[in-house]
């Protein structure tokens, strides 16, 4: 595959689709299954509290994946992020009900770079707060 974006067609300023991704404590299961990460601080509201959480709440480097599907859809190609990384702010915190939690996320092209790459800003919400700071890809366009 290849970025479906053209670098001609980009501007500095162009804004990607936001998108918005449900967290449900059923989510944060398949993830642990997935990743391998158990941590109770993900599945168990009582161990959570226990050590200062106000709840449990969704793994760092799900909300990570989460905040790049904004730009993997944007540029048609997962393949074309050649580089990406974030500052963990604030938890997303996953309440045991029915509707669990949103993580809402924005992307911006921040420069045009060399060798037809763009760099892309992310801004990365929940509940109302940055649950990612510094968030940051480098994509390489068509």
């Amino acid at each position: 595959m290849t970025a479906k974006i053209s670098y001609a067609d980009v501007e500095v300023g162009t804004e990607l689709p936001a998108q918005t991704f449900p967290v449900t404590r059923a989510t944060l299961v398949q993830y642990a299954g997935a990743s391998g990460d158990f941590n109770p601080i993900h599945w168990n509201e009582r161990f959570a509290k226990e050590v200062g959480l106000p709840d449990v709440i969704a793994h760092g480097m799900f909300t990570m994946a989460e905040a790049i599907r904004v730009v993997t859809d944007w540029a048609g190609d997962p393949g074309a992020v050649v580089e990406y990384g974030v500052r963990f702010t604030r938890p997303v915190v996953v309440p045991d009900d029915d509707k669990g939690a949103v993580i809402e996320v924005s992307g911006k092209v921040a420069a045009k770079l060399d060798d037809n790459t763009v760099r892309v800003d992310l801004v990365a919400t929940s509940a109302g707060q940055k649950v990612l700071g510094a968030s940051r890809a480098v994509v390489r366009l068509a």
